[in-house]
């Protein structure tokens, strides 16, 4: 009674492997592979410090039932050296039929790509690549997809910076109060944040004292913000020292500092303004 109950228990076995294995070249006959297309680079989360810079690709599925992400292998190197970089999430569904971005972010930070921060950003490109594969599951197990992709990246910019016409606005016998146009520009095509500019000045061959504008925010791009700063002139003698400057060309100097994310960058310039009372 045993031996044909083995037999018969075997003889199901065996038909239903050869079932899966028939349905296994049924679905390996009919199942159309999915495409791995570049789409688009973007900057994020910008500063002079770094930016995250996004890859975008977009999976096509062109079978009538979903799939899934099942594995990420990915390098991202810019100048020639490797960052730290992110993958999609593992078990991210391809819509049957359908399609879906798949974004790798990475993680770049300036100074770590150049000798000196101020030299990478006098750059106006910098190139990177992308490279690895993804791996989809599939009815007929996982599919591996590679990706290798070159281009570049616009690098950041520093900023403009500029004095207006200084205004007096009161004068004493201890001292003078000036008002002082700071005008920052971001010369970039995207948003800028600026944490601040703090600096000395300097009116012809007399240091007259500090200004700082706090936080600026994020600066549109292409944008301008002023700011007017108080400055309490510290002359020996202000009065004596306004009636020669007041009215006239004087050189005004500015030594100090930028920040913009994470770094500050040292700020040096002169240009020519006249007081106005």
């Amino acid at each position: 009674m045993r031996k044909p109950l083995l037999r018969t228990l075997a003889l199901s076995a065996l038909l239903f492997l050869g079932g899966c294995a028939a349905l296994n070249e049924v679905l390996a006959a009919s199942f159309q592979k999915p495409t791995l297309t570049f789409q688009r680079a973007d900057l994020a989360d910008v500063s002079l410090g770094g930016a995250t810079v996004n890859l975008t690709y977009v999976v096509e599925n062109p079978n009538p039932l979903g799939l899934s992400l099942a594995e990420v292998s990915y390098a991202f190197s810019v100048e020639g050296k490797q960052v730290v970089a992110g993958t999609p999430p593992s078990g991210l569904t391809l819509p049957a039929n359908g399609r879906a971005n798949l974004v790798f972010p990475a993680s770049v930070k300036f100074q770590e790509l150049a000798p000196a921060l101020v030299t990478f950003l006098n750059k106006d490109k910098a190139n990177y690549r992308a490279e690895g594969s993804i791996g989809i599951q599939t009815p007929i197990g996982i599919l591996r997809l590679p990706l290798v992709k070159e281009g570049t990246f616009d690098v950041p910019k520093l900023p403009q910076v500029k004095v207006g016409q200084p205004q007096v606005t009161g004068v004493s016998f201890t001292g003078a109060q000036v008002n002082l146009p700071l005008v920052v520009t971001n010369k970039n095509a995207f948003a800028l944040p600026i944490g601040g500019v703090d600096g000395a000045i300097q009116l012809g061959s007399a240091s007259v004292g500090t200004v700082s504008t706090g936080d600026l925010g994020a600066i549109d791009a292409q944008g301008t913000r002023q700011v007017t700063l108080p400055l309490r002139l510290r002359f020996d003698n202000a009065a004596t020292a306004l009636t020669s400057l007041v009215g006239r060309p004087v050189t005004l100097g500015f030594r100090g500092s930028l920040k913009s994310g994470p770094i500050s960058l040292p700020l040096d310039f002169s240009q020519t303004v006249t007081l106005q009372k």
